[in-house]
């Protein structure tokens, strides 16, 4: 059975490559995706597939059931783009200004839809439900999952499989983690208020770059010497605004950043330690300032028997040519939300461009090799499948013993 599901994977292929490239050539933003969603429920609606839209928003949920008795299996992929000028000379580049797929948003969605255009032809000789969730606003806080899952993706499902095109890992390559494989990630928002003034008389000021400046550096010791080494965690400033005249000594400045951590006691220690060095670094330089700091995405933690199942099924994908555990990634990833309230995994697939150039995600030039979107469809093919047989099989041993 998976054989045949796997040559019909195959031999639509050309059609998940022009899914891909029509939607790297129409991105849209998180929380913007509309026409994004109308593609992706008409896909449905087309093949006769139970759709459901404006699912916590601009989320898309599509049911396949099989003729057969089984569990509700839910795949998952996400089709937000961000705020990024393409850079890439490709017949596929983006036709919006400053937006793109820089991340495999696109691959994952057209992965998802042709392994569902599979799965409904093969209905009848499927046990269970597959649930596709093509989720948006991966990309911003507070995302698209928890919405979605409010509004009852998740109804029903037993497990959930997940994954993400890995551009930097070579294609081929399947990499794991049982618990925590992506980190929280959260952003505070810091803005000091001093005094402006004459550049040329600092002493009637109250500088607020300066202020700024220290405490850039100032935070730098939360991790290097209040977190304990063993406990991984990142504080970084990505902003500092100022903007003044050359000769003019700034009364505002604004830093805003992110914190990643695994540890929710790490978490709340760094909240707590950035307002206490924000005090102390303004008050020395008689400054005040306001903190925001806003949580993010929780940590996304794999289930132990998911994961391990997820390994079996890997290896059973002609294309896989590599199974590896993954140090934790630093990104954070809203399919934590999933996680929490059923049982299941979260993966990378490799995804690494054949060319000589290659870019991470998030770069303008970003992109990926095609192909890593079969062994996409394929693993969570095998995983969907399998999970199947294996329920059924296990309840037919328990009736047996019975």
């Amino acid at each position: 059975m998976q054989d045949q599901l796997f040559n019909k994977i195959e031999k639509l292929y050309p059609e998940m490559v022009e899914i891909r490239r029509y939607m790297h050539q129409h991105p849209e933003l998180s929380f913007q995706e509309v026409n994004t969603a109308k593609f992706i429920h008409s896909y449905y609606e087309k093949l006769g597939i139970e759709v459901r839209g404006n699912v916590g928003g601009n989320g898309v949920v599509a049911k396949i059931h099989g003729t057969k008795p089984g569990k509700t299996i839910a795949l998952r992929a996400d089709f937000d783009a961000l705020p990024i000028h393409d850079e890439k000379e490709v017949p596929y580049k983006s036709l919006v200004p400053g937006v793109m797929h820089a991340c495999g948003h696109d691959g994952h969605t057209a992965a998802l839809l042709v392994l569902a255009k599979v799965l409904h032809e093969a209905r009848d000789s499927l046990h269970g439900t597959f649930v596709m969730i093509h989720q948006h606003a991966e990309e911003y806080a507070p995302g698209g999952a928890i919405s979605m899952i409010k509004d009852g993706c998740l109804e029903g499902v037993d497990a959930i499989f997940g994954t993400h095109l890995w551009a930097t890992e070579p294609t081929g390559t399947i990499q794991y983690r049982i618990g925590p494989i992506m980190a929280a990630a959260d952003r505070f928002e810091i803005a000091i208020q001093g005094k402006g003034g004459h550049g040329a008389q600092p002493h009637k000021t109250k500088d607020a770059i300066v202020a700024g400046s220290q405490l850039v550096t100032n935070l730098q010791q939360i991790v290097s010497r209040r977190v304990n080494p063993i406990d991984s965690a990142v504080v970084t400033v990505g902003s500092f605004v100022a903007d003044n005249a050359f000769n003019v000594i700034a009364d505002k400045a604004k830093l805003i950043g992110t914190v990643r951590t695994f540890n929710d006691n790490t978490r709340e220690f760094i909240v707590g330690e950035i307002e206490k060095i924000t005090n102390g670094t303004c008050l020395s330089l008689d400054c005040s300032y306001e903190y925001q700091y806003d949580r993010g995405y929780p940590a996304v933690v794999n289930h132990a028997a998911e994961t391990e199942y997820l390994i079996d099924c890997a290896s059973k994908v002609p294309e896989v040519k590599r199974i590896e555990e993954t140090e934790p990634q630093m990104g954070g990833e809203d399919f934590a939300y999933y996680l929490q309230h059923v049982k299941g995994t979260f993966f990378f697939t490799g995804a690494k461009p054949q060319s000589e150039e290659s870019y991470p995600h998030h770069h303008p030039k970003f992109d990926f090799d095609e192909k890593a979107m079969l062994i996409a469809a394929k693993t969570l093919c095998s995983a969907a499948i399998h999970y199947q047989n294996r329920e059924q099989s296990n309840k037919e041993a328990h009736e047996t013993l019975a």
